[in-house]
């Protein structure tokens, strides 16, 4: 490509993961948001336990998307950003995976330490990581919530610089995650 465009595009594995992990991590988030204000009940117990499958699920992609990522190393950004957008670029995909790292086993550790052990699709059970502990449950709980807000306005910049690319500086790196924009060029 020509005027400081970037060089290619994600592969196409590397663009289905991504979107399988993002819209994981919205239903998981506004699920999470939605159920902590409920009551308790049958209903919100069966929720916790979806909560519960959607956040193992989407760490096991995340793992899977981290892998990939080692053995494909993303297209790089156009030659005409800043260095400083460059750096910040980098700094944020690796708070990003950061998070969907931590957020997952903070819940898992929480979950072991409140004694409510996760069965992956009531099929699956994981072992408990720590004793039941109140406090330590409770101490968890802010850390995954504190994490999860984290992650939120994280993903709220991320979604803004990809915008602020496409719209305002025109170039392609919106288009190289998105598969319905310049599609043609997409590798596998």
């Amino acid at each position: 490509m020509t005027n400081g465009l970037s060089q290619g595009r994600y592969t196409a594995t590397a663009v289905t993961l991504h979107w399988l992990v993002a819209l994981g991590i919205f239903g998981a988030f506004s699920l999470g948001l939605y159920m902590h204000e409920l009551p308790l009940s049958p209903t919100k117990l069966k929720l916790y336990s979806y909560h519960k499958w959607a956040g193992v699920t989407i760490f096991l992609f995340v793992l899977i998307r981290l892998a990939w990522r080692a053995t494909h190393p993303p297209p790089p950004l156009p030659a005409a950003m800043p260095a400083w957008q460059r750096t910040v670029a980098h700094a944020l995909h690796h708070l990003l995976y950061l998070l969907m790292v931590a957020i997952p086993i903070t819940g898992w550790l929480m979950s072991s330490a409140k004694g409510f052990q996760t069965v992956w699709f009531g099929l699956v059970p994981l072992p408990d990581l720590l004793d039941k502990n109140k406090e330590l449950g409770d101490t968890l709980a802010l850390v995954h919530k504190t994490l999860n807000l984290t992650m939120a306005a994280l993903v709220i910049s991320h979604v803004a610089a990809a915008v602020k690319h496409h719209v305002f500086d025109r170039d392609d790196v919106l288009a190289r995650m998105l598969p319905f924009l310049d599609n043609n060029k997409v590798t596998r």
